[in-house]
């Protein structure tokens, strides 16, 4: 450990100038002169992807082995931030055996369109899940001493022109939508570090983003650690500086430093400005240097079993028509398992996360060991994963399988190619043949059971009528195999949730015309109304709902109460109820509890996720569940006043298994805060009128003149007020002149 402020001292304008840039690929640059030594970062978030040489950003070169933990689309399906907590640890248990000092994410970035390339790497379309689950994750590393780089911050949701795009977003969306999972990160887990995105924010590029970077960042939130780019993302040094991005990777060969020190010689930056961002990069390095010591170890065996309980969290049973499932272990006929997915899994994304596995069970191998020949398990591969085409004596050869089974466990998904970073999808289905595989496949046996791979959303309409079971697997990393099997045969229970909802139609989505953007921009125009609350605010059917999953057994909600801890401009509101297991097996429930407010001087989606937790129960025991409300469950961005508002007025409170299963419903009235914006004279004359001052001293004026006829007409009058006050001040014969009304602004 070193005195940062008094090794800054000591170091020259150029030395301060380099530590701003990467010294390769995944290292900080060192000053050996002072015996400050370089410390490697590198990419996750759901593995250690520590590459053996320089390496690349994409995945293209092989890392040291890793566990490979279920990807956030895994991660968040489990609604379990204690879970991600310990996955987290794990993590930082392995950063510190491979002398890493800081993992690269997670990602916390919406998925505002189904179709972006990378949401295999984002938690959820809902900002309060994405950023509960994401501090959870990042209490997880930094307390194992590692740090986390929080990204991509921000408004990066899509991979195509993802270097230089133009996300166009309102203030109030990016406050309500795009900013807060970030906050709820930064302000209750403290991330070590921030990394900026690649794209502009209304036209800005947000390496270069001031009131991003440090207007939001670090003088509203209050972060004080270092903001380092993504690969690549620095456009201008200086002006990125300026803004508040402290450090440049991968190294840019020393342009950069270059770069800043003519910046600091031609006054376009100050030394003290370098100093900042240098003293935040030693203190980065400082705060590494405990968990670089050599010889640190981690259980290879319990981290394997951790990613085979998270991988079983996040599994989510979509249907169980005529209840399938589960299989039973022990009698009945023959399986087939159909589907080349089961013995060549599909378990996580391409690109930069790309880690390589400690090992890798599959679900056809799983399964077989689960049954230990109490079943016969038959397998036919029934495509080629990366082919398009049909494959007629594979379909055939599954269809004889089909028929001589009594149950066919069907494997169905995306290829590799389909969905990476880097590029987004073309679309939400299946590929054709696989659709064609499972037509025919339950036209020979109508007990189909479809187990999904996908990274991202897929369209399950034009096929699911063919399956009795659907099992939502996302991808689940490297134990993923064995916990399909437990899930199969009812040694686990189904508790995964839809943290995205899955659309009948790509067509239906709110981004359809708005994605992914044209002449270098792409406009948010579906404003609030990402994910669920585009759904219900058009009253759309959707195939599956927001925070939908199925169980084993079934829960009962009871016993709704309220408390208003505080009524007041910052209202805390707690909620009870009762949960019981009505079912015949343990399992586990999760209670979501979301907000709306009908009456309101601004538009506002009808419902939103406000609160959710979990609860574990044994076949006809009951819990007492509490959730908690703060101000911000009942805010929202008030533009003009540049803060958060509550409203006094009736809130609805909705709980449920869903956003569209609602068990439990009240209403409250909260005081709120009166809200009275600014009176200017270009203000329109209503504004005037109902204002608690100014209308009274208004209407007094207009007494007797042919305006105050003509602004109470019945007809004409809501014309008239709705004039700009200093325009209609200037017409022939108004009582007021523009020079009184300059003196009644308030």
């Amino acid at each position: 450990m070193f005195d940062v402020p008094a090794l800054l001292a000591e170091l020259s304008l150029e030395e301060k100038a380099s530590l701003l840039d990467g010294s390769d690929f995944w290292h900080t640059q060192p000053v050996a002169r002072l015996g400050v030594p370089g410390v490697m970062v590198t990419d996750g978030p759901h593995g250690l992807r520590k590459q053996t040489a320089d390496g690349d950003h994409l995945g293209l070169a092989r890392s040291v082995p890793a566990t490979c933990f279920p990807p956030a689309v895994g991660l968040a399906a489990s609604w379990d931030p204690a879970l991600l907590e310990r996955v987290g640890a794990a993590l930082g248990r392995e950063c510190r055996a491979e002398r890493v000092a800081v993992l690269l994410g997670p990602g916390v970035n919406m998925k505002r369109t189904p179709l972006c390339g990378r949401n295999f790497e984002y938690f959820s379309e809902d900002p309060l899940l994405a950023g509960e689950l994401a501090a959870a994750f990042v209490r997880g590393v930094q307390g194992q001493g590692v740090g986390t780089s929080l990204k991509h911050f921000a408004a990066n949701n899509q991979e195509t022109e993802r270097m230089s795009v133009s996300a166009e977003v309102d203030e109030r969306t990016l406050r309500e939508i795009y900013l807060p999972a970030f906050e709820r990160v930064v302000t209750g887990a403290r991330p070590w570090t921030v990394m900026c995105s690649y794209n502009r924010l209304n036209g800005t590029y947000v390496s270069e983003h001031r009131w991003l970077l440090t207007g939001v960042l670090r003088e509203e939130w209050g972060f004080e650690g270092l903001v380092v780019s993504d690969w690549g993302a620095v456009n201008r040094r200086d002006a990125g500086l300026r803004a508040g991005l402290d450090l440049e990777m991968p190294s840019s060969g020393g342009a950069g430093t270059r770069a800043l020190l003519a910046a600091v010689r031609e006054g376009r930056l100050t030394e003290a400005e370098v100093d900042e961002a240098a003293g935040r990069v030693l203190g980065l390095v400082n705060r590494a240097l405990p968990a670089l010591e050599p010889g640190q170890t981690f259980d290879v065996a319990a981290h394997h079993e951790l990613a085979r309980e998270a991988a079983t969290s996040g599994v989510v049973l979509l249907r169980n028509d005529d209840e399938i499932l589960p299989l039973d272990p022990e009698s009945g006929g023959r399986i087939a398992v159909v589907g080349e997915f089961a013995r060549s899994p599909r378990y996580q994304g391409a690109g930069s996360s790309q880690v390589n596995p400690t090992r890798l069970d599959d679900a056809l191998g799983s399964l077989r060991a689960a049954l230990g020949g109490a079943r016969e398990v038959t397998f036919a591969a029934g495509y080629v994963v990366e082919s398009e085409a049909t494959d007629p004596a594979l379909v055939a050869e599954a269809v004889e399988h089909a028929r001589a089974a009594d149950v066919v466990v069907l494997f169905l998904g995306l290829p590799p190619s389909y969905e990476s970073e880097g590029y987004d999808r073309p679309h939400m289905e299946l590929p054709a043949q696989q659709v064609e595989l499972l037509r025919a496949v339950a036209e020979a046996n109508a007990n189909v059971v479809v187990v999904l791979s996908n990274g991202a959303a897929v369209l399950l309409d034009p096929w699911q009528g063919a399956a009795k079971a659907v099992l939502e697997c996302w991808l689940l990393g490297q134990a993923g195999g064995a916990a399909v099997a437990d899930l199969l045969l009812g040694r686990a229970n189904p508790s995964g949730r839809l943290a995205e909802t899955i659309p009948v139609r790509y067509e239906d989505n709110p981004t359809v015309g708005a994605f992914p953007g044209e002449h270098g921009t792409v406009r948010y125009a579906e404003g609030l109304l990402i994910g669920c609350r585009w759904y219900d605010a058009h009253r759309m059917e959707v195939a599956y709902p927001f925070g939908h999953g199925l169980s084993y057994t079934t829960f009962d909600y009871a016993d709704l109460t309220v408390d208003m801890l505080a009524d007041d401009a910052a209202p805390r509101v707690t909620v009870g109820l009762t949960v019981t297991n009505t079912g015949r097996r343990a399992g586990r429930e999760t209670v979501q509890l979301y907000v709306g407010d009908p009456v309101s001087t601004v538009y506002r989606p009808e419902r939103e996720l406000r609160a959710f937790a979990q609860v574990a129960l044994e076949p006809g025991a009951s819990e007492r569940v509490t959730l908690e409300l703060g101000p911000r469950a009942f805010a929202f961005w008030h533009t003009p006043l540049g803060r958060w508002v509550v409203e006094g007025g009736a809130f609805e409170l909705r709980v449920g298994a869903s956003s569209r299963d609602i068990r439990l419903s009240a209403v409250i009235d909260l005081t709120g805060e009166e809200i009275a914006r600014p009176l200017t004279p270009e203000s329109e004359v209503s504004r005037w009128l109902d204002h608690p001052e100014a209308g009274p001293r208004l209407r007094k004026a207009l007494a007797g003149s042919p305006f105050e006829t003509m602004l109470a007409d019945a007809q004409h009058g809501e014309l008239f007020r709705a004039i700009p006050l200093v325009r209609l001040s200037r017409f022939p014969g108004f009582p007021v002149s523009e020079e009184t009304l300059a003196t009644w602004s308030t």
